[in-house]
């Protein structure tokens, strides 16, 4: 693949990211003022100036909206990128935390309200769930890749199960704590992991 063609793959994956962003902002804030089982996709459309159809070329229901990103594809190009010197663990960290760094004032905000929505309602938390295995079995295949390895293989499975774990524990802390910094928690965090979380 040329470096241009990585650069529009990038720059059109990143575009999309941010239309994402901008639909779910207008969800959060119809679902703050309204009530989650209140708003409809239709609401959430005319809000983001966009048609229905429009919204279900992104997001296949209501509860999608909150459940889904599209930054797996900016993890998985930022993960490739990390140096080969790195440990598995100090890629995937370094690579999520550029994720994040790239991500706007706004989408950054939306972030943050989609966490505390997801963790309070039921049916939006076991959604995410299913979302994190995915994204599980994501990480299982990137590192597979990097350290020649099965991605079935159990320590594989078992390393990026614990990123994943790692991620809930910060959601969670997030959503009690939505002042703090999720970056710097996300990073504390994995560099517990990193250490052998010693209590």
């Amino acid at each position: 693949m040329s470096l241009e063609h990585q650069q529009n793959l990038g720059l059109r994956e990143r575009k999309k990211a941010k239309t994402i962003a901008s639909i779910q902002m207008h969800a959060l804030r119809l679902f703050s003022e309204l009530g989650y089982n209140e708003t409809t996709v239709e609401q959430i459309a005319e809000a983001a100036e966009i048609s229905p159809s429009t919204f279900f070329r992104y997001f296949s229901s209501k509860e999608d909206v909150i459940v889904t990103d599209n930054y797996d594809p900016l993890l998985i190009s930022a993960f490739e990128e990390q140096p080969a010197h790195l440990t598995p663990l100090q890629a995937v960290r370094n690579a999520m935390l550029a994720t994040m760094s790239d991500m706007s004032g706004d989408e950054m905000s939306t972030t943050r309200e989609r966490n505390q929505l997801v963790m309070s309602v039921p049916e939006l938390r076991a959604a995410t769930l299913n979302n994190l295995t995915n994204t599980m079995h994501m990480i299982a295949e990137m590192v597979s890749k990097r350290v020649g390895r099965d991605p079935g293989d159990l320590q594989i499975r078992t390393f990026a199960g614990a990123v994943i774990g790692v991620n809930i524990s910060v959601m969670l802390h997030y959503a009690e704590n939505p002042t703090e910094n999720f970056s710097e928690l996300l990073s504390e965090a994995l560099n517990l992991l990193e250490t052998g979380l010693p209590l």
